[in-house]
């Protein structure tokens, strides 16, 4: 009877052992993928295409990693055996974020200009430092199964209780990197962290020396993260809940690089708020109101370089600024001069949800919220237009920023087109070669070119000059269930890229 009481007794601390296995790779698995995306956006974005590569090459990895263990397990079905999968998994995880830089460095060198570099570069970079540690967790579960099971009758019943702590454990990883661990330690410690809990859970099987393991992963904590993606002449650079944050200074010149670090999504001079790039064609658009406009919202703000320009050229009128991420907001407020300008107000809001909470009614809307080289699908739609409209004074206008490639206007028509079916008229203003501006008017352009300053007169004359005829309205225009922008806009870049297109761009004219 004693002997039968200690096989009990033995028996349910091998099944508790491997449902704590179970679990754990369930969780490291998650932090794993989630972690991965942020290692890889300041090389590739974070874009839908980005992410496909992502899911998909976790869900392969877990797919052989299901098949590789079932295998294994049925050949060699050893406690020991699974508790080592478990503690190598831990060891390459710990490995990512150290050997993750000079890989993906390699990777995306040569590739940073292309869109279609984001699609080569994050598949094989998670193919090669992401596949590995999943692969190992992935088989975790069926060897696990095989283990549990002593009577047969009772397989499906340990199978189903082993998946779902598995999916527990995943649903745990998710929550707990995304919401807590990433904005609070960063992804470095982040994956840490998982390292060293997936080392103490394989000692479970392996025995206490293994804890020594644990604890050495565990030490690895102390050491400072770096840079994601270092450049020259960094001044800041965070890690947010959404993304990387970087400000480089160079020639008195200050940008912010975002993610990709590749655009400049804010610029920045001490001297002046003219910039000659793209954020100085919203300086010449009130001059198609035909009166001086006085309420402006810039939705896609990110560090005010079109609000501050608002404060000198038309410090009447007020500004609210839409920046769904407050670590951008109070990094510009410290480095690009944000807070030059006393009537910006800035909402740490997304665009579309804030657009349709507030009740303000604006004269002028700038749409400017990309994700490069990205216009985010639910800003391109008939219906965010038509939300649009509705919180446009009458005779306002509405302004977006696309970005475009020379000799292919697909995503600039698709757009227009789409505006048109709401808007009476649209215009495009092809101002830069890789920027057109889309207009949608509630009435016709004020007919005489009137510039608030002398420095802006080129500009203005220059908008009026190119001022397109207006857009006919789209008979399939994109709508919340079908923008295809993600693909029509790889498609132009790589067939630009094709042509051996270069990228060089000419700044906007201005009067000294």
């Amino acid at each position: 009877m004693g002997i039968a009481s200690a096989e009990r007794a033995l028996a349910r601390r091998s099944t508790a052992a491997l449902s704590v296995l179970v679990f754990g790779a369930g969780t490291g698995s998650l932090a794993v993928e989630i972690c991965a995306s942020r290692l890889l956006a300041p090389y590739y974005g974070s874009s839908t295409i980005v992410w496909a590569n992502l899911i998909g090459l976790v869900l392969l990895a877990l797919s052989v990693g299901y098949w590789l263990g079932g295998k294994l397990a049925d050949r060699r079905p050893n406690p020991r055996l699974l508790g080592g999968i478990v503690v190598g998994s831990a060891v390459a995880v710990a490995l990512i974020p150290f050997v993750t830089p000079p890989i993906l460095d390699v990777a995306s060198n040569g590739l940073d200009e292309l869109s279609a570099g984001a699609v080569v570069g994050s598949f094989f970079a998670t193919l090669v430092l992401f596949a590995p540690p999943v692969l190992l967790l992935g088989m975790v579960t069926p060897f696990a199964i095989r283990l549990a099971i002593d009577d047969v009758r009772e397989a499906g019943a340990i199978a189903g209780r082993l998946y779902a702590l598995s999916t527990a454990g995943s649903l745990l990883g998710t929550f707990l990197s995304a919401i807590l661990a990433i904005p609070a330690i960063g992804t470095q410690r982040t994956l840490l962290v998982s390292a060293a809990v997936l080392a103490l859970t394989g000692s479970i099987l392996l025995g206490r020396r293994w804890l020594l393991l644990a604890l050495s992963l565990a030490t690895l904590l102390v050491l400072p993260p770096g840079a994601i993606k270092a450049g020259t002449g960094v001044i800041y650079e965070h890690e947010s809940r959404y993304q990387f944050i970087q400000i480089r200074e160079r020639d008195g010149v200050r940008r912010l690089y975002l993610n990709e670090g590749i655009a400049v999504h804010s610029l920045w001079r001490r001297e002046t708020v003219l910039t000659g790039g793209v954020w100085d064609t919203f300086l010449a658009l009130p001059s198609l109101l035909g009166r001086p406009p006085e309420r402006l919202a810039i939705l896609g703000n990110a560090g005010g370089t079109t609000a501050r320009a608002f404060g000198v050229f038309y410090p009447r009128v007020a500004v609210d600024g839409v920046e769904i991420d407050p670590d951008v907001t109070r990094a510009s407020r410290r480095y690009l001069g944000l807070g030059d300008n006393p009537k910006v107000r800035v909402h740490d809001a997304d665009a579309r949800p804030y657009l349709r909470r507030t009740d303000a009614r604006f004269d002028l809307i700038f749409v400017d919220a990309y994700h490069q080289p990205y216009v985010p699908f639910y800003l391109a739609t008939r219906e965010f237009f038509a939300l649009v409209e509705k919180r446009l004074q009458p005779g306002g206008l509405v302004a977006l920023n696309v970005a475009t490639v020379p000799g292919d206007r697909r995503l600039v028509r698709e757009l227009s087109a789409t505006l048109a079916t709401v808007f009476p008229e649209v215009r495009v203003w092809p101002v830069l070669r890789f920027n057109h501006i889309v207009i949608g008017l509630t009435r016709p352009p004020a007919g005489r070119p009137v510039s608030p300053d002398r420095q802006l007169a080129p500009l203005v004359r220059l908008l009026h000059e190119q001022l397109g005829p207006p857009v006919s309205p789209s008979a399939d225009p994109w709508t919340d269930d079908r923008a295809p922008v993600e693909w029509i806009t790889d498609r132009m870049i790589v067939e630009f890229a094709a042509r051996g297109g270069d990228l060089d761009e000419q700044p906007l004219p201005t009067a000294p």
